[in-house]
């Protein structure tokens, strides 16, 4: 990592940080928005998970348990298609739509936006990933789209082995590199080569799974015409 000038690397501060976080996961930003980060700048306050948030997710995930204890075909056909729907359009729309603004952005607003974006997603992401699976799964036993006659039951195989692809990168990679980015920014003297490095990863697995929401509309839109 690069030290700050004429500072030892164990000596960096939090202005020091963000330059060098921010140019190692998006790029140095425009001429427009050159703007550095001085001493008198405070270091954003982060949270790691946003407690007020716990309620409304144990609200959905009740909902959920009720959907498929009763198999209320309603419950399960919400659950699936709202949390499917939600979790396709984050993804594109954070990789898509949120990824080049923040490329243009001065210094100290990443590090406020990231401050407050990304400890939502710690909450949001897994909450739509069981949504979508937990109901998934249900309705296509309910329909018998799992039974090998089904003419579904192939398109539901594929669907299965995306959407499992797409799980274990959300909870084993992403979730994982954004704690740790959490983490990291609220050490007194955050490592910027460290949080760089969970930054590509992250953003780089999340144009994976991007990708692949595609393959799951395709897959999806043909089960339900057939």
């Amino acid at each position: 990592m690069a030290k700050g000038p004429g500072k030892p690397l164990l000596a960096l501060t939090w202005p020091d940080i963000m330059p060098i976080m921010s140019d190692q996961i998006l790029g140095p930003p425009t001429a427009a928005a050159d703007v550095t980060v001085g001493e008198g700048v405070p270091r954003p306050r982060l949270q790691i998970v946003p407690v007020k948030g716990l309620p409304i997710v144990g609200v959905v995930l009740l909902g959920l348990v009720w959907s498929i204890a009763t198999n209320s075909r309603w419950g399960l056909d919400f659950y699936h298609v709202a949390g499917g729907a939600l979790w396709t359009g984050i993804d594109l729309f954070v990789g898509l739509v949120i990824g080049p603004i923040l490329g243009r952005l001065s210094l100290p607003s990443r590090a406020e936006f990231a401050a407050k974006f990304m400890p939502m997603m710690v909450i949001i992401m897994p909450t739509l990933v069981i949504m979508t699976l937990a109901s998934g799964f249900q309705l296509a036993v309910e329909i018998g789209n799992m039974a090998p006659a089904s003419p579904n039951h192939a398109w539901l195989v594929a669907s299965y082995v995306v959407v499992g692809v797409m799980a274990t990168i959300a909870l084993g990679i992403l979730e994982p590199a954004n704690i740790a980015v959490l983490f990291e920014m609220r050490r007194p003297h955050p490592d910027g080569a460290i949080i760089g490095r969970l930054m590509r990863r992250f953003v780089y697995t999340a144009g994976v799974t991007g990708l692949m929401q595609v393959a799951t509309l395709v897959i999806m839109t043909r089960v339900a015409t057939q």
